[in-house]
C-alpha cells in the first residue's frame, strides 16, 4: 500500500514517495491484472513465485486508512499481512527502512490506517525525505516537491525501498531500523 494523495498537484512531492514507489514496484512485477477499486487503484501482481496486491489510495493521506481497511476485508488480510510504503521525516533523505509496528510519529496517513486497522503490527517501508529547514512548517515541507538537488536521492531511496518490498514479499528481507 504506496501512501500519497492524488491528483497531478501532488505527483512529485515528498509526501507521495509511498505512492510513487507502488508505481517502481509493478513496473519491476508481473503485472496480473489492475483497476479502480473503492477509494483507489488496485493490482495484482507477481514476484517470483509470490503474488500481492498493490493500493495506492485515491483518499487524500488523512483518509488513508479508509481504503487500505477496504481492501483488507475484502481479500481478508490481517494487519500483518500488510506492508505500507511512506515517507518519513524524521529519516534522512535518500535512506529507507523496514519496521513492523510503532507509533504513527505524527505522520497522518499512518496514524488513519492504525484507527482503520486497529492495530499497529502492519510492516513499514519508511522512505526518509529529511527533516524541514528551520521555520519550515513540516506540513508545507512535505506538499513541496524536491528540490532540483535532491532528485536523485529521492529517486534512488524509491529504487531501494521497491527492491526492500519486493524482499518482504518473497519472504527475503529481514527487519531493520
Amino acid at each position: 500500500m504506496g501512501l500519497g494523495n492524488p491528483g497531478r498537484k501532488y505527483r512529485e512531492t515528498r509526501h507521495n514517495v509511498g505512492r510513487v514507489t507502488v508505481e517502481r514496484l509493478l513496473e519491476s512485477s508481473e503485472l496480473i491484472a489492475e483497476g479502480k477499486w473503492q477509494d483507489g487503484q488496485l493490482a495484482l501482481a507477481g514476484s517470483g513465485h509470490r503474488r500481492f496486491l498493490a493500493l495506492k489510495p485515491e483518499t487524500y493521506m488523512n483518509n488513508s486508512g479508509r481504503a487500505v481497511a477496504q481492501v483488507m476485508g475484502r481479500y481478508r488480510l490481517a494487519p500483518g499481512q500488510v506492508v505500507v510504503l511512506h515517507d518519513d521525516i524524521d529519516i534522512p533523505l535518500g535512506d529507507v527502512r523496514v519496521k513492523r509496528g510503532g507509533g504513527s510519529g505524527g505522520h497522518q496517513g499512518v496514524a488513519s490506517l492504525m484507527e482503520a486497522m486497529g492495530e499497529q503490527c502492519f510492516t513499514r517501508v519508511r522512505i526518509g525525505v529529511g527533516r524541514p529547514p528551520e521555520g519550515v512548517d513540516p506540513a508545507d515541507y512535505v506538499l513541496a516537491e524536491f528540490m532540483e538537488s535532491e532528485r536523485d536521492q529521492a529517486g534512488g531511496a524509491v529504487a531501494r525501498a521497491a527492491e526492500a518490498t519486493l524482499g518482504l514479499i518473497a519472504g527475503e528481507y529481514g527487519e531493520k531500523e
